[in-house]
């Protein structure tokens, strides 16, 4: 079982969202998810335009893959997230709001690289999440 401790350095800014700057990680093994976008599992396209429905799909499609290796949220130690569109991030702060504090109890968050981009891998995708996990 991997020790997972994450914190925030009285040295830096609070976090401004739900993640926290810094992970610490002692682990036998990593489970890298490649980046997960809003399909379902036969490939089609959930919540075209609807940055929310595809939020859900997203973390839906994270789940299921660290449910097949064993793992759960708490075994996340970073996320990558990736938008397309500036204007989506209250929508996406609301989702995580909404939705984090169930996936991770306590409120503790894994650190989290926000990057706005020109698109994704096909333009329909609003979004998409990378994850890194320690087992």
């Amino acid at each position: 079982m991997a020790e997972i401790k994450t914190f925030n350095p009285e040295t830096i800014a609070k976090p401004g969202g739900q993640y926290s700057h810094v992970t610490r990680v002692k682990a036998s093994e990593f489970l890298f998810i490649a980046g997960q976008v809003a399909t379902d599992r036969n490939g089609a396209l959930v919540g075209p335009g609807d940055i929310e429905a595809q939020c859900a799909q997203v973390y839906a499609n994270i789940g299921a893959a660290l449910k097949s290796a064993g793992a759960g949220w708490s075994s996340v130690v970073q996320f990558t997230t990736f938008i397309v569109n500036a204007q989506d991030m209250p929508k996406l702060r609301n989702f995580r709001s909404r939705e984090f504090p169930t996936m991770f109890p306590g409120g503790v968050y894994p650190p989290n690289t926000m990057l706005i981009i020109d698109r994704l891998a096909q333009e329909q995708y609003l979004i998409e999440v990378q994850t890194i996990a320690a087992l």
